[in-house]
């Protein structure tokens, strides 16, 4: 394969995979939590209740924890794109490096100012001090995702760049283009409102279990309504930013969609499937079926796609093999552009070397014209650019299924503490903690669909992963996944412990007497 050696791709990409993945298990509590506890010390503030405050100091205790041990991962996450993927970072660090280092200089400092005072301000500070500064962490943190979001969407939608055959990297020309993109703003907000709906789980879990206990029931009722608007709320706001997240997926990412839908054949006015199981045996081109099982809403995918119930959505067929009477372009007729392209910035930097300036610029041109398909030059055939279909199709499904489970089980904690009759519904108790981990569950299947989906691609269409790797030895990477996964592991389980022994104790300095369970 042209010299790749694709066991150090593969294990290149399982570290960055794992430790993403380790570093979003703390990141959506952070997020969400932190707007739950400014929330929550605003009806501490507006009331003067002591309660409330008393409720916000033991959220914030445990908004602490994980803030802490949620930091340390994601420091290494950044820091891997130079050890091992230095070939990626050479060729767009330009642009982006530019949005990490504006989360450094603007988020990061925002919220270490002011976390010493939320933390370590109480009664040293006024009380409108002290609730700007948790609001300004809450607006922290969540700029600090903006920011790693923008860089992420970009290399799903590269935009706002230019190519610079002389140094041949990527060169940013418009920052507000990149900023402002559909994909990066509809990746943000549906990301970041997944973050609020594990926030909520958590929330609404833990004050179920309180319930279920008997202890802290007015502490409970409160924090689990504050919890369950919150998550409600942002569970319907990402069922709405999913569907129109769907049309930018439609229109850059084509592939990531038939995977998502399990579509190998595209038609006009295509369904959507509910539920299904793929057909494993499935080949691109042969004509067996595309699911042993499937429930199908009839062209709905077609409308969401493109907001056309007729419209022709590509399956994984048409985006292989072509197909000429939608436009399409086949893999390979790609692949021979891309490597047209390669050639020509080769004879270019030759001809530059030689001051051949007439051949540079015929061969320049000869660049420009072939340079949309650059990456798929470096593929190794044709089917190379189909990703893993059935981990693309199952996590996104489930993911949605959970998604709607969620609004019911908000909507069931809402209806229940309305009616006052929460603490006698134990079964709803379990099941809210039991959903979780459903929450942390779905939001890593996010992740899954929008990383897996977009393979073999590190920046759409321009970077393949398999050149994206640094010049390491696959036995470094392997010696640094293994003790990575121990020293996250042992993280993680340790934060478990803290969490709920924090958790076991309870708000502190609150009486469970009756005076409390009135």
């Amino acid at each position: 394969m042209n010299g790749i050696d694709m066991s150090l791709v593969d294990w290149s990409r399982g570290m960055f995979a794992l430790t993403a993945m380790y570093h979003w298990i703390f990141v959506p509590l952070t997020l969400g939590l932190s707007f739950i506890v400014a929330i929550m010390e605003t009806k501490y503030v507006r009331t003067g209740n002591e309660e409330w405050k008393r409720i916000t100091k033991f959220w914030m205790t445990l908004f602490g924890i994980n803030f802490a041990i949620g930091v340390s991962t994601g420091i290494i996450l950044e820091f891997e794109f130079g050890t091992n993927w230095s070939n990626y970072s050479w060729f767009v660090g330009d642009i982006f490096g530019a949005p990490l280092a504006v989360e450094g200089i603007m988020a990061f400092f925002l919220e270490s100012t002011f976390i010493a005072v939320m933390f370590f301000g109480w009664n040293k500070v006024s009380k409108k001090f002290h609730l700007l500064s948790t609001w300004l962490v809450a607006v922290g943190s969540n700029l600090s995702a903006l920011w790693i979001l923008v860089a992420n969407a970009w290399m799903q939608n590269p935009v706002g760049m230019e190519f610079n055959p002389d140094t041949a990297r990527n060169e940013m020309i418009n920052f507000w283009e990149i900023l402002l993109s559909p994909v990066a703003i509809h990746k943000f907000l549906h990301t970041i409102s997944s973050g609020y709906v594990v926030s909520a789980l958590f929330v609404t879990g833990v004050s179920a279990w309180f319930l279920l206990k008997k202890r802290h029931i007015m502490v409970a009722r409160k924090s689990m309504h504050i919890a369950a608007v919150f998550g409600l709320l942002s569970a319907i706001f990402i069922a709405i930013n999913g569907d129109s997240s769907a049309t930018y997926v439609a229109k850059y990412q084509p592939m990531k969609l038939a995977a998502m839908e399990g579509l190998y054949q595209g038609s006009e006015g295509a369904p959507l499937v509910l539920i299904g199981i793929l057909n494993h045996d499935k080949e691109p081109g042969d004509d067996s079926e595309d699911y042993v099982f499937a429930l199908k809403i009839p062209k709905l995918l077609s409308f969401l796609g493109y907001k056309d119930f007729n419209a022709f959505v590509p399956g994984i067929n048409d985006l292989v093999y072509g197909n000429k009477k939608q436009g399409i372009i086949p893999s390979e007729e790609k692949m021979a552009t891309g490597k047209k392209a390669i050639r020509a910035l080769a004879e270019y930097k030759a001809a530059k070397k030689n001051n051949n300036m007439a051949e540079a610029v015929k061969q320049l041109e000869i660049f420009k014209d072939n340079y949309k398909y650059f990456g798929y030059g470096f593929l190794p055939d044709k089917k190379s650019t189909i990703p893993n279909i059935s981990l693309t199709f199952y996590s996104f499904h489930i993911m949605v299924g959970l998604g709607f489970f969620f609004i019911f089980l908000f909507a069931l904690i809402l209806w229940l503490l309305r009616k006052g009759t929460i603490e006698k519904k134990r079964p709803a108790l379990r099941l809210a903690i039991l959903s979780i981990p459903l929450g942390y569950l779905a939001s890593q299947l996010g992740w899954v669909v929008a990383e897996v989906g977009r393979q073999p691609w590190t920046i759409q269409d321009i970077l393949p992963t398999m050149v994206s790797t640094s010049h390491l030895s696959t036995g470094n990477v392997q010696i640094t996944f293994w003790l990575f996964l121990i020293l996250f592991t042992t993280l993680l389980i340790a934060e478990i412990k803290i969490m709920l022994r924090q958790i076991k104790i309870g708000p502190k300095g609150l009486d469970e007497s009756k005076k409390e369970r009135r």
